[in-house]
Formats: C-alpha cells, sequence, structure tokens
C-alpha cells in the first residue's frame, strides 16, 4: 500500500458515471473526471499544519489536483491536503 509523507493524502476516486438520470449511456471518452472519493490513507502532517482529514473520510477535490497513480490494476490520486475542497 502507498505511504504518503507530509500533508498528502491517498484517494481513491468515485467512479464515473456511465450512465445519465434518463437512462442514457456515457461513452468512456465524454465522462467527466471525478472530482469526489474516498480517502485511504493520509500523511502525518507538518508541524505548522496539522491534517484535517483522515483514512475513510470522504472528499471532494480539485478537477485537476493530484498525481494519478496505479497500485495492483486500482487507480489512486495523490494530493497535498490544500487540494482538497470540501469533507463530505
Amino acid at each position: 500500500m502507498i505511504k504518503p509523507l507530509a500533508d498528502r493524502v491517498v484517494i481513491e476516486p468515485k467512479e464515473a458515471e456511465t450512465q445519465t438520470a434518463s437512462g442514457i449511456y456515457i461513452p468512456d471518452k465524454a465522462q467527466e473526471k471525478p472530482q469526489q472519493g474516498r480517502i485511504v490513507a493520509a500523511g502525518p502532517g507538518k508541524k505548522d499544519e496539522p491534517m484535517e482529514v483522515k483514512k475513510g473520510d470522504v472528499v471532494l477535490y480539485g478537477k485537476y489536483a493530484g498525481t494519478e497513480v496505479t497500485v495492483d490494476d486500482k487507480k489512486y490520486l495523490i494530493v497535498k491536503q490544500s487540494d482538497i475542497l470540501a469533507i463530505l
């Protein structure tokens, strides 16, 4: 598993919507990048900036924030705590 350092967190992004509310299927290329996910690991924070999020929190993050990584065929996103917009 990935262990983030300092003020970084590892997020498992929510799956993109594949169907609209009316039942129309959305092709892969037209799907929007998800901006919501669950935190699977969090770093210890910095001396002057403690961590406000923890493992298991569902969060909203910036659309182009972080770095995508793949581990064991699962996609994760590593972002700084400051890139997280809200806890749901």
